[in-house]
């Protein structure tokens, strides 16, 4: 029997054509829930990243992983062209680091390797090794107006001269108190003066101790000045361009707050571990401020901000409470209410920003309760600051260019103009100010957000990021420095990541559309150029299923908004079919885009569900990013308010328009879009049969504090806004099939939050739910295998609530 099938084996092999004796590339096939979730490197591709230019401008060093390994490695291409190579481990450690800081010439970079500081020549490409030491060296930059280098160790700020290679300790930071001098009561002091009268040894030795002191000090004058600093720590140190003054931050930790614990199970040494995580939202939070050493002076000094404008200006919603706590009572209605104490925030300084001539400075100083941005002009002479700028936000500051911390500012090369990024007028858009005249200055207008922005080598012009043609796409841009039309460099729909070569003549370019993963391209920094690609990271596997192009709609909401989706339809829909709608995470995340999803798999997913007849719907709901600040705000106060109508409005298009049954829509999603479809289940019942909560907050007021205040405030100032945002409180509304997924080692969303539910289910005698745990899973599943049982039983839920049943032939 075996020979014969050898022998059929062989036959066969003998006949064919000579093109077909090659190894056939495996195809995709029906899509398979255990397909889609094997490990991406091994079928998909291993996709390029963070690309980097050499400093000579002739390679573009890369991670890649085209051997479908464990992981990334680097990888280097000529920029001319090529086949990509690895990067050895000996080549890796003889390059200098990616990251550094340039001299204001572009002459040369300072940068940190291994603890170590180096100096390189950008023209003749020479290393100099700055430090080399069994301590740490970090903060690596040029000083003195690029006439030194400077690095922290150990906590203290150190310069060193390339011209004389001298090192120079410029602070003295010191734990603990100064110690005081020690008291000696009538005995001591009495028996100290007898010594001296009777003892000429005595009378000499402290002559000389005394001697000794006094050339101490001297020398002493010579040394930074001892600054005590308490429980508190110091970050960002600088030293100002002229070298008479060393900034930095005073750090205080709050005193020691219960921290959640989170048990590990599954562990190496068999028993369970402890993970201490984090507070919760309304702990007591860091405190932060600037302190100012003078060197000239020898004295320090703390900067102070009482007079900075609205510091005492309560947000809208603490007054609201205060109006609701001082209303007259029904026995006490003539009496006056009592005027609320005056309250000032705290604040939070980033900076200073020193000119290139060291002349002027300027610091970024945020409100903790995020609900203000000032800029303002530092004298450190003076210690005195004055206002050029505040953006006032009822709900909170952020978008892109501005984020959580000081955002992207600087100066223009007149050293006269800072500039900067604002939603002042609901898009974040580029201005300058002029920080003697206070003139301020919009670079860049109109409904769209600037998304990054870097001014060129020569400071003449701008590069932006925009997504001025769609909300949907990324483009690059060249601007005039002093504002202008925009020049669109880069044409192809979808995104577009650009780094740009030393010379800025070329572009790399990370490019992608919404079903054609992350590809490297090259191209000449000319608008419109051709791009020429240099990676192919997609396999023959991946390539033999024609991945759908989602259409990118418009939801009209309830209020008049415009919210934008990616829809997925059958070839040919069923009148009447099911329908499943994907709630993105994060909350300030955008989906509904035109580039390859990082929900790659519910990507796949959502390919997988069209094939099998269901309508996909993913919406970019209000609180998402891309869109302007009036959408990413739209959740405050509330989550599970404007935000879910988005949803319930999708599913109202699907019928209307689509042929979606209303009985047959289902709702899915993880994080943020986990708590939403908690929401739905919970508090739209009618609209949604069935719903997948993925690692799902359960309870705002038991999450963390940096997401969770910007949105909802403080859970003790805000009650409302947390009662109505929770879905633990509207458990009570679930009708229909509830699945909930969650990693049992999950450090951002713990596992405590699903448990809790659980228990607030069983309590109401809730039957249609389950939950499935993963024990060796955090927040975001790295398992294949977790993945896979995730997907089957979302699959499992939505086919089994959602389809018609088959009759049973009798």
């Amino acid at each position: 029997m075996r020979l014969g099938i050898l022998t059929v084996s062989a036959f066969c092999f003998s006949v064919l054509p000579a093109a077909a004796q090659q190894p056939t590339a495996p195809q995709l096939g029906p899509l398979t829930v255990d397909k889609i979730m094997r490990e991406p490197a091994q079928w998909l591709g291993g996709l390029p990243s963070a690309p980097y230019w050499s400093e000579n401008g002739k390679q573009i060093y890369f991670q890649w992983n085209p051997t479908k390994a464990r992981r990334d490695s680097l990888y280097v291409v000529n920029a001319g062209g090529g086949t990509p190579r690895k990067v050895s481990l000996a080549e890796q450690r003889s390059l200098p680091a990616n990251r550094g800081r340039y001299d204001q010439r572009h002459l040369r970079k300072v940068y940190e390797k291994d603890g170590d500081i180096y100096l390189l020549d950008l023209k003749s490409q020479q290393v100099r090794r700055v430090t080399n030491t069994a301590e740490r060296e970090t903060e690596a930059d040029f000083a003195l107006q690029d006439k030194a280098v400077s690095y922290v160790r150990g906590g203290n700020l150190y310069t060193w001269d390339p011209a004389t290679g001298e090192t120079v300790q410029r602070t003295d930071f010191r734990r603990g108190s100064k110690p005081g001098p020690g008291e000696m009561d009538k005995s001591a002091k009495f028996l100290r003066a007898q010594q001296l009268a009777l003892f000429q040894v005595i009378r000499q030795r402290d002559q000389d101790a005394k001697a000794r002191e006094r050339a101490q000090r001297a020398l002493n004058r010579l040394r930074p000045k001892g600054i005590w600093l308490g429980s508190k720590t110091v970050e960002n140190l600088q030293l100002s361009p002229d070298g008479r003054y060393v900034t930095y931050t005073l750090v205080q930790e709050p005193a020691a707050d219960k921290l959640a614990l989170v048990p590990n199970f599954v562990t190496l040494s068999g028993f369970t571990e402890d993970i201490s995580t984090r507070s919760k939202v309304g702990a007591p939070q860091t405190a932060y401020e600037l302190g100012i050493y003078d060197i000239g002076r020898d004295t320090t000094f703390v900067l102070g901000y009482k007079d900075l404008k609205g510091l005492d200006e309560l947000p809208a919603y603490r007054k609201e409470y205060q109006l609701s706590a001082s209303a007259p009572t029904d026995t006490a209605k003539t009496k006056k209410a009592a005027k609320p104490a005056m309250e000032v925030r705290r604040v939070v300084p980033y900076g200073p920003f020193w000119s290139n001539t060291g002349q002027r400075a300027f610091l970024v100083v945020r409100s903790a309760d995020n609900k203000d941005r000032w800029i303002v002009a530092l004298d450190p002479t003076t210690q005195k600051i004055s206002l050029l700028d505040r953006q006032r936000d009822e709900a909170w500051i952020n978008g892109p260019g501005i984020g959580y911390e000081a955002g992207n500012v600087g100066w223009l090369p007149d050293g006269r103009r800072i500039w900067f990024q604002s939603e002042e007028t609901g898009y974040s858009h580029l201005y300058t100010v002029d920080v003697t005249t206070g003139q301020k200055k919009a670079l860049t207008s109109g409904k769209f957000e600037v998304q990054d922005a870097r001014l060129s080598l020569d400071k003449k012009s701008w590069y932006l990021t925009a997504n001025k043609t769609h909300p949907g796409e990324q483009h690059f841009y060249r601007m005039p420095v002093e504002g202008g039309p925009l020049t669109q460099l880069t044409t192809r729909p979808g995104a577009n990541e650009v780094t740009l070569s030393p010379d800025e003549k070329t572009l790399v370019v990370r490019y992608s559309y919404a079903n054609k993963p992350w590809e490297l391209f090259v191209m000449p920094n000319k608008p419109g150029a051709a791009m020429r690609q240099l990676t192919h990271s997609t396999t023959p596997e991946f390539e033999s299923y024609p991945w759908r192009d989602p259409e990118i709609i418009t939801i009209k909401a309830r209020d008049g908004a415009d919210v934008y989706a990616r829809l997925y339809r059958p070839a040919t829909a069923t009148a009447q079919g099911p329908a499943v709608i994907f709630v993105h995470g994060a909350g300030y995340l955008q989906n509904a885009h035109k580039w390859w999803s990082q929900y790659f798999r519910e990507y796949m997913f959502h390919n997988l569900l069209v094939d099998q007849g269901y309508t996909v719907l993913d919406i970019d709901y209000r609180g998402s990013s891309g869109y302007g600040r009036d959408v990413r705000t739209g959740i405050y106060r509330y989550m599970g308010g404007k935000d879910l109508n988005d949803q319930v409005d999708g599913a109202k298009l699907l019928v209307e328009k689509y042929g979606v049954s209303p009985q047959r829509i289902g709702i899915y999603g993880g994080s943020y879009g986990g708590f939403i479809t908690l929401m739905a289940m919970f508090t739209q019942p009618d609209v949604f049969k069935a719903g997948a909560a993925l690692r799902s907050v359960t309870d705002w007021a038991h999450y963390n504090h940096g997401y969770t205040d910007n949105i909802l405030n403080e859970p003790y100032n805000d009650s409302l806004a947390y009662a109505r945002s929770s879905p633990i409180n509207y458990a009570e509304g679930l009708k229909g099939a509830l699945l909930m997924c969650h990693g049992m080692v999950d450090t951002n969303v713990h596992f405590q939050d699903i448990v809790r539910l659980s228990q607030r289910l069983i309590e109401l005698k809730k039957e249609n739910w389950e939950l499935a745990v993963y024990p060796v899973e955090d927040h975001g599943f790295v398992e294949p295998s977790s993945w896979t049982d995730e997907y089957k039983r979302i699959l499992k839920l939505f086919d089994t609530n959602l389809k018609p049943a088959v009759p049973v032939s009798r």
